[in-house]
């Protein structure tokens, strides 16, 4: 069982050989996928809708809905990175059921994910806020207290990419276990389990808590 992305080929960049990952090429898949699906649910607006127009409208009203019901009315313009980031998950995630590796099941792509939910997190509340509110509340309720405050606005990003990470790759080895264990045994159930059903949960979990910090910041 491999622990980490295998090179699928190196990139020549003037003098440097860069490695790509299998994770950086399904990451390009599943980009060209959503790019290829929002084209094509733009393109056939205002026509006749199509079993694939209704599930996109399914899809983004849940979205908005969640936003709605998560964030409040006011911030509604997180709609499309909420959807983008809940599709990519959700490819992402269930990637496996097509015997790829899930780009959710290396580090640094649940990290820099985590990350721009950071960066949006510190960036609504400075909005809000205002620079001097935002700095003054890391000292809040006592200024001894900052330290505890700044190290827990790290700690949630951090928490959210390992939390996203560990389940994913952990559903990965251990259907590779038992694939190792028994070749010609074809768990079905295992793979409902992990590649659908965690796949699921855990991306809606991420894209909630990536509303729930952003509506937190006041």
């Amino acid at each position: 069982m491999q622990f980490f992305p295998r090179v699928v080929f190196y990139w020549r960049v003037y003098n440097l050989s860069v490695p790509v990952t299998e994770t950086v090429v399904v990451t390009w898949f599943i980009m060209a996928v959503l790019i290829a699906a929002s084209y094509y649910a733009g393109k056939s607006l205002g026509r006749k809708a199509g079993l694939f127009q209704q599930l996109a409208e399914v899809f983004y009203e849940g979205v908005e809905r969640l936003v709605e019901e998560t964030m409040g009315s006011e911030r509604m313009g997180f709609v499309p990175y909420i959807g983008t980031l809940a599709a990519f998950l959700l490819l992402s995630n269930l990637s496996g059921l097509l015997t790829l590796r899930p780009p959710t099941a290396d580090l640094s792509t649940t990290f820099g994910l985590a990350v721009i939910t950071f960066g949006l997190v510190q960036r609504e509340a400075v909005r809000r806020k205002g620079f001097a509110g935002y700095l003054k509340s890391f000292f809040e309720p006592l200024p001894l207290l900052a330290p505890l405050n700044i190290i827990g606005s790290f700690a949630n990003p951090v928490s959210m990419a390992f939390r996203l990470f560990g389940n994913i790759l952990g559903g990965k080895i251990i259907t590779g276990l038992i694939y190792s264990a028994v070749p010609l045994l074809v768990p079905v159930a295992l793979h409902f389990y992990f590649d659908v059903f965690a796949g699921v949960l855990q991306a809606f979990i991420f894209v909630m808590l990536t509303a729930v910090f952003v509506s937190m910041a006041d």
